[in-house]
């Protein structure tokens, strides 16, 4: 089930365009689309390990970018799409908790959902909507985005070789881990 997508994301992790594809994903990401950049952040950093610090600022960049498109959504967009992504997710009413405690705890809340599989476009929307400080939001999007790539980046620099080939022993494991770590995101912020 996973061979396919597996062997089409490395191919693409070769393709000269690989980086600004990864940079797309991690942009969507943050604002509007369910895959995280994970899924072709680690493939693209394990085809080019010596460019792995920079690949990781890309996918940084490219994912505090879309955290601010995700913001304008929550915060001037609310009524349209900002309703519309919310009923998609089914995070109606997780969103309105969010809005609640963010003035409490949003600068936490930021830093400890952007290193978590739960998906950071809610905690950009939910940014906007509660009307979070902005240059606060800025500063932990970069903080917590920027240790969990760049964590990455050095496990697959350093580790590369032997976590490729773990990947491709065990793919079906790691598949699903994969999968259901992204649905659970999504039913962490629905129980929430």
């Amino acid at each position: 089930m996973f061979r396919g997508l597996y062997d089409w994301t490395l191919r693409l992790a070769h393709h000269r365009h690989a980086v600004r594809s990864m940079a797309a994903v991690s942009f969507a990401e943050s604002s509007f689309f369910p895959i995280p950049p994970d899924v072709v952040l680690v493939p693209v950093v394990l085809a080019n390990r010596d460019r792995a610090y920079t690949i990781a600022a890309i996918c940084t960049i490219a994912s505090v970018l879309g955290g601010v498109l995700g913001y304008f959504i929550g915060y001037a967009l609310l009524e349209t799409v900002g309703q519309w992504l919310i009923r998609l997710y089914g995070m109606g009413d997780g969103i309105a908790q969010f809005q609640e405690t963010f003035e409490t705890y949003g600068a936490w809340i930021i830093l400890a959902k952007g290193l978590t599989p739960i998906p950071f476009k809610l905690i950009t929307i939910a940014s906007g909507i509660a009307q979070f400080s902005f240059g606060i939001f800025i500063v932990t999007a970069v903080i917590t985005r920027a240790f969990r790539f760049f964590l990455i980046a050095f496990l697959l620099k350093r580790f590369g070789e032997p976590v490729q080939a773990f990947i491709e022993r065990r793919l079906t494991l790691v598949g699903w881990a994969v999968l259901i770590a992204l649905i659970g995101g999504f039913a962490a912020v629905a129980l929430i």
